[in-house]
C-alpha cells in the first residue's frame, strides 16, 4: 500500500499518481506469475498517514522502521498469528507527527541496522526478517 507521507518525493496524484500505481500493479502481478502464487498481492490506491494509522490499529502487530530506533527488527517478539504491518518511510524520514500518529495507533519503531537502506530496499530487507522470524515460512 503506498502512503502518501509528508517527506515524500514523488507526488501520487493525477496522471502522474495513475501511471505509478499502474505500474507497482503490473509489478506485483508480474511478480506472483514469476513466484507461482495462487493469488496477486493487491496494490491499493495511495492512503493518507490517518489511514495507514487505522490499519496499525488492527494489526496484530505493526512496525514503524527508523534508523534511530533503540530496537532492532530483528529482535522483536512476533504474535503467534494476524497480521503484521510495515510502515516504510520516504527517503526523508517520517516526520516527528507522523511517527507520533503511528506509535498513538499502536505501531512500534524499529531500526533495521546500522545502515541505513533506501526506500526501494527496506521494505524488503523488513519483510524478509520478519517473515524468517515468524517460523510462518517453516
Amino acid at each position: 500500500m503506498p502512503w502518501a507521507a509528508a517527506r515524500c518525493v514523488p507526488v501520487w496524484r493525477g496522471a502522474r499518481g495513475e501511471r505509478s500505481l499502474a505500474r507497482w500493479r503490473l509489478t506485483a502481478r508480474e511478480a506472483a506469475k514469476q513466484s507461482r502464487r495462487v493469488w496477486i498481492p493487491e496494490v491499493t490506491d495511495v492512503a493518507s498517514a490517518g489511514q495507514v494509522a487505522q490499519l496499525i490499529g488492527k494489526a496484530a502487530c505493526a512496525v514503524v522502521l527508523e534508523p534511530a530506533a533503540e530496537a532492532s527488527l530483528a529482535r522483536l517478539s512476533l504474535p503467534e498469528s494476524g497480521d503484521l504491518l510495515v510502515v516504510v518511510g520516504p527517503e526523508g524520514g517520517i516526520t516527528g507527527e507522523e511517527g507520533e500518529v503511528f506509535r498513538a495507533a499502536g505501531a512500534i519503531a524499529r531500526r533495521l541496522g546500522p545502515t541505513v537502506l533506501r526506500t526501494s530496499t527496506a521494505g524488503t530487507v523488513a519483510a524478509a526478517i520478519l517473515l524468517t522470524s515468524s517460523g510462518r515460512w517453516s
